[in-house]
């Protein structure tokens, strides 16, 4: 990444994050608030929780493409926080069968 600096020096890596040090207490909340309120994602079917230091995505999406944009603006926004997915695909299209029920 280069940043507008006048003397033309391009800044170190950010450091790898501490794994000893504590999340934010707010981390849920923002990453619930990026899926929510950005205007190419509006995600609501998506929860966000913290267990064993990576922030947890669960739910279910329309597609694998969606299920990777959500992935990779989470990670995008949060580089230094581990995350783990649980985001599975629904069926959108209309059943092919009659169901009969018993």
């Amino acid at each position: 990444m280069i940043a507008n600096r006048t003397d033309g020096a391009v800044p170190a890596d950010p450091p790898e994050a501490d794994p000893e040090a504590p999340l934010d207490e707010y981390l849920e909340a923002a990453v619930q608030r990026l899926l929510t309120e950005d205007p190419d994602l509006a995600e609501q079917a998506i929860s966000v929780t913290l267990r064993d230091r990576a922030l947890l995505l669960r739910g279910e999406v329309e597609s694998a493409q969606r299920r990777a944009e959500i992935l990779r603006r989470v990670m995008s926004h949060f580089p230094n926080v581990p995350i783990r997915a649980d985001i599975g695909l629904i069926r959108t299209n209309a059943p092919t069968e009659v169901e009969e029920l018993p």
